[in-house]
């Protein structure tokens, strides 16, 4: 029996299932930094911005998926909003999707500053997002997939695949890790960031590391491409930053 034949039925039976089962991953239990932390959240943008043009990228990877007015995008890991908000300028709805109800909250208050109302905030994750409504134009998560390990991508992935769009686009922006000389890369990107912002940043990409689950490059093709989407664009920077511009099939 071939890994696909095995591996396709079994994720169709995880998002189908209508309860809960007692082995799923479970999202909401902290890893790596505690973003249910008010402190946390209230630093977040300002720590991102020491080593991250932020609203660069954003307006970046809207320009890329070319959002039409009556467009629907879901942003998973959605954090401040910081991109939701942006997307919503140029869409007619946006999903933000978040496991801390602390971004959320922070969130909200942003959109409602900045006089947007065509936002959805939804607390949930990957693994238990119910989408109400017709299938999306577009779905976006940018360092957020890295919490789920490697067969819980899978099943992420599949999830995300049914509710998007024949053609829609998924873009990817996350640490994912070329093969070559991987751990000089990884010791590259500490002492980046450590030049960024000191030890609290240091610490930061150390604790991702050893905590968290960052992907190679050819697990990630092969997770997108069995969960039914095509790879358009792949581009890692310095062996570690991964984005991809995928197709849904």
């Amino acid at each position: 029996m071939s890994h696909d034949s095995t591996i396709r039925p079994l994720i169709s039976w995880l998002y189908t299932m209508n309860t809960k089962i007692s082995w799923e991953y479970d999202e909401f239990r902290q890893v790596g930094k505690d973003y249910g932390d008010e402190e946390e959240v209230a630093i977040y943008d300002a720590r991102h911005a020491d080593f991250r043009e932020v609203e660069a990228e954003n307006a970046r990877i809207l320009k890329i998926l070319s959002l039409k007015p009556d467009g629907v995008l879901i942003d998973f890991g959605s954090g401040t909003g910081v991109f939701a908000i942006q997307a919503a300028r140029s869409c007619a709805r946006v999903h933000a999707v978040d496991i801390s109800q602390a971004m959320l909250d922070h969130a909200r208050t942003q959109a409602a500053l900045s006089g947007i109302t065509n936002i959805r905030f939804h607390h949930a994750g990957f693994l238990n997002y119910e989408h109400e409504g017709s299938p999306v134009d577009a779905v976006v998560t940018s360092f957020a997939l890295h919490h789920l390990p490697d067969f819980w991508k899978g099943v992420a992935l599949k999830r995300i695949h049914t509710i998007m769009k024949s053609g829609a686009q998924l873009f990817i922006h996350d640490v994912i890790l070329e093969d070559e000389d991987v751990l000089g890369n990884i010791a590259a990107l500490i002492e980046k960031q450590a030049a960024a912002g000191g030890v609290f940043l240091r610490e930061d990409a150390e604790m991702h590391f050893r905590e968290e689950y960052s992907t190679y490059d050819w697990v990630m093709d092969g997770l997108l491409t069995h969960s039914g989407f095509t790879i358009v664009n792949k581009q890692i920077d310095d062996g570690v930053i991964g984005a991809y511009l995928c197709v849904r099939n």
